[in-house]
């Protein structure tokens, strides 16, 4: 998160290399929180290199289908508060992102031409 010096009211954003860093300590150690997890992925201003100041991280999993998980609390295991600056996490069962896929939304064309996979294909 950001840092504010003790004796000015600047604040201080982690640079885009300390993000990088957090986020590829904090992916690995998801398999082993999150069972099921088939992909992870960062899109937005991260993956198209625009980072700056204020900006946030956004995330998208692809878990395998599971009837005993409610869709809002698939989010719980990944906790994206480890991270160090805020972060926008999307959970799609594989058959959402299937289906999300097939379409010709504006979701689904941002994800495919911005996600850059850190887990499952094409990672």
């Amino acid at each position: 998160m950001p840092v504010r010096s003790l004796h000015s009211s600047v604040h201080k954003w982690p640079s885009r290399e300390s993000v990088a860093n957090a986020l590829g300590l904090w992916s690995e150690s998801l398999p082993a929180r999150v069972p099921g997890l088939l992909r992870l992925g960062v899109f937005g201003s991260f993956a198209r290199n625009e980072w700056a100041y204020g900006s946030d991280l956004d995330l998208v999993a692809v878990v395998r289908p599971d009837d005993s998980v409610a869709r809002e609390r698939r989010r719980i295991p990944f906790k994206v508060e480890l991270l160090p600056v805020p972060a926008d996490l999307i959970v799609y069962d594989e058959n959402e992102w299937d289906a999300l896929m097939s379409s010709d939304t504006r979701m689904a064309r941002t994800l495919v031409r911005e996600t850059s996979w850190l887990i499952g294909p094409h990672s």
